[in-house]
């Protein structure tokens, strides 16, 4: 008896009624082609959509900073004032340099109580190398920063190893430290920095000539676009949707507005400082890491779940330990720039609300503190706010105790802004 085949061949498959209805089914619009189309009118609708879906983004920060600006000048003239705003962006530094290492331990949705700590251990060792033992400054830095860096993989590996709480090893790291520099500093308790060495000049040298701050504005402007376009020609090539040539020439002219703006506000006063170009290197550098690197992405997947990363191969103790490594150099490089500021290592270093601005500022900036959320660039956003209320603050006379409560108010409203995002992203079905 004959078997007849009942399956059919592609060639019997019977026809189908409405060719282009099943084409549309079939073919997957990305909806950001459609907002693009639709030209501002869909702009606008694509920013209604994500308001309602919780994705702020760095809005309620820039905000915010504007809002922080404008009183303050209405308060008083000096605070948009040439000189004020230089001095604001250099104290910045070391803090924001500590925040970067922060942001990094934050998106693995863990913390590090020890940075304060550590960065004051940092710049007591580069004093006692470079003042007491004679050695060149530059190696007394070059060991002061690796030996922050290996701090924090001793961190990371008692917490990816061993399985310590994250918590509980950064706090016992931070009053480990704090005793290692009261060590090193000796009785006398403070070592001055010679203001015209290597650490002197990181927050005291500008480049006074014109000239560097419009042509760093202007390598930024062109770097942007050129990279901007180029990675456009690529997802265009490889038939992923890309920004078109119009918004991405946008994008650039608000930046060069921007970078401009900030280079005329420096040429007003001593000019370009040192300690500004370097902390951007920095941000550029870690945010060119987390996004365009492997090691990035695994960073990211391990915020989002240890588990999941865990069973797509990713080496979880290695990355562990690597972002507790990074947390250790960028606070060892902050607690440099804080010396530099007070041209001496003391007792103080790494002590007051140094810790708590380092983490607000990461928080403020955008970072979410429950992982796999944030941007190298948030330090930067964030350490601005801080001191902007501080030095605005300071420029009417208001008590120290006030300004505590309100840096803290401000930090309390950013961290209720993030879980109400979050849950606004899981209602709608984005988290």
């Amino acid at each position: 008896m004959s078997i007849e085949k009942t399956s059919e061949t592609p060639q019997d498959a019977p026809a189908v009624e409405n060719p282009e209805a099943a084409a549309a089914a079939v073919t997957a619009v990305d909806p950001r082609l459609l907002v693009r189309e639709q030209g501002l009118t869909g702009y606008l609708g694509e920013f209604k959509r994500k308001m309602r879906a919780g994705e702020l983004g760095s809005l309620p920060v820039i905000v915010g900073l504007i809002a922080i600006c404008a009183i303050f000048q209405s308060l008083n003239s000096a605070f948009l004032s040439a000189q004020n705003l230089s001095d604001i962006t250099v104290t910045m530094v070391g803090t924001g340099m500590i925040s970067v290492g922060i942001v990094f331990v934050l998106l693995l949705g863990e913390i590090d109580l020890s940075v304060g700590s550590v960065s004051g251990a940092a710049s007591a060792l580069a004093a006692v190398f470079a003042v007491n033992q004679g050695w060149p400054e530059w190696l007394a830095v070059l060991v002061a920063v690796a030996a922050g860096a290996a701090i924090g993989a001793a961190h990371g590996f008692f917490f990816a190893v061993l399985g310590a709480p994250a918590f509980a090893v950064t706090l016992a790291g931070l009053l480990f430290w704090l005793g290692f520099m009261l060590q090193v500093l000796g009785a006398n308790g403070t070592i001055n920095l010679d203001s015209d060495g290597l650490i002197g000049q990181l927050t005291t040298y500008f480049f006074s000539d014109v000239a560097a701050a419009y042509g760093l504005a202007a390598v930024v402007v062109i770097v942007f676009f050129g990279t901007s376009y180029l990675g456009n020609r690529r997802r265009e090539a490889a038939g992923v949707p890309s920004r078109p040539l119009s918004e991405t020439a946008l994008r650039t002219g608000l930046l060069a507005v921007v970078a401009f703006a900030a280079a005329y506000m420096y040429n007003q006063y001593k000019g370009l400082p040192l300690a500004t170009v370097i902390f951007l290197a920095f941000l550029v550098l870690t945010d060119f890491v987390l996004r365009r690197t492997a090691y990035g992405r695994k960073v990211f997947a391990l915020g989002g779940s240890v588990e999941a990363s865990r069973r797509a191969g990713i080496n979880v103790t290695a990355v562990r330990i690597s972002v507790f490594a990074i947390s250790g150099f960028f606070a060892a490089v902050g607690g440099l720039f804080l010396a530099s500021k007070i041209a001496s290592a003391n007792q103080s270093a790494g002590a007051g609300d140094l810790l708590m601005n380092a983490i607000a500022a990461a928080v403020i900036g955008g970072t979410s503190l429950f992982g796999g959320r944030g941007r190298t660039w948030n330090a930067l956003l964030g350490v601005l706010v801080i001191v902007s209320i501080q030095y605005g603050l300071q420029l009417e006379s208001i008590a120290e105790p006030v300004k505590y409560m309100i840096t803290a108010g401000v930090l309390l409203t950013t961290v209720v802004i993030d879980s109400i995002t979050r849950k606004t992203q899981k209602t709608a079905g984005r988290a």
